[in-house]
């Protein structure tokens, strides 16, 4: 299948302009799971008012905020409208940074960026690519995506460019709303250190091929809706969860030899 474009605009920093698309980076296959009836007849939902007792129709459905218990801040649409913003379809740079600044936690979506040839815009696209490869740096900027003034980040990948949505700072949730991040007060054992080490070392990859991995649940899914469209018994394949120690020193002796075999 030919990949299509979601959206076309411009990267714009000083007085340069580039014309570029955007494409969805990911290519994640959901399966959706209908509720039905007993009888095998899907079920559908009303908008329904339990203080009425009535089906409420659409063009009857305004926003509401909860601002206190079954207290509602009431919006019309004339008034979001207000505050809607323009879509000026730029990637407006702000600034460059190290690659190495950029936190992963920070990132919430990615999409490829590429030129758009029709306009003649390889050769600048080329030098960016260029710069931010040549100086290990990351574009940080703003744009509108879907009616909202996204973060982004854009950094050299392979032979182009791909743009990461960043969740802004007040989106990430506190350390300290985890209590259990606080930092640990158990004192460890130097053997428990040294050993510790050791299976670390043995799990060690000096690369990392991200394409050994794969989602056992989805792949277990496949095979499960396979077997149910022709018929046939379905038997799991998933390994059984191995067992498990309380004892660390234990623990890692035991690791440590079956990482050997």
């Amino acid at each position: 299948m030919v990949a299509r474009s979601s959206w076309r605009g411009s990267i714009s920093f000083g007085l340069v302009t580039i014309r570029v698309k955007l494409y969805t980076a990911t290519n994640k296959r959901e399966y959706v799971f209908n509720q039905l009836c007993q009888n095998g007849h899907r079920i559908r939902y009303k908008k329904w008012c339990p203080v009425e007792e009535r089906e409420v129709p659409y063009s009857e459905i305004k926003k509401g905020l909860e601002v206190h218990k079954d207290n509602y801040l009431v919006f019309e649409k004339e008034d979001l409208q207000k505050i809607r913003l323009k879509t000026t379809k730029t990637i407006d740079i702000k600034e460059f940074i190290d690659d190495d600044e950029l936190n992963p936690i920070f990132i919430d979506d990615s999409y490829y960026v590429v030129p758009d040839s029709k306009n003649g815009n390889e050769k600048p696209y080329a030098l960016l690519v260029k710069i931010l490869n040549d100086n290990k740096m990351v574009a940080i900027g703003k744009v509108i995506l879907k009616d909202k003034e996204n973060l982004v980040a854009l950094r050299p990948y392979q032979r182009g460019i791909v743009m990461h949505v960043l969740n802004y700072l007040d989106e990430i949730k506190p350390v300290d709303e985890i209590p259990e991040m606080t930092g640990s007060k158990s004192k460890l054992d130097p053997q428990e250190i040294s050993l510790g080490k050791l299976l670390v070392q043995k799990y060690r990859n000096k690369e990392f091929d991200i394409g050994e991995y794969s989602d056992t649940y989805v792949q277990e899914l496949k095979k499960l809706i396979d077997a149910k469209s022709k018929g046939k018994t379905f038997v799991s394949s998933t390994p059984k969860e191995k067992g498990r120690t309380k004892d660390l020193l234990q623990a890692l002796k035991a690791s440590i030899e079956t990482k050997k075999k």
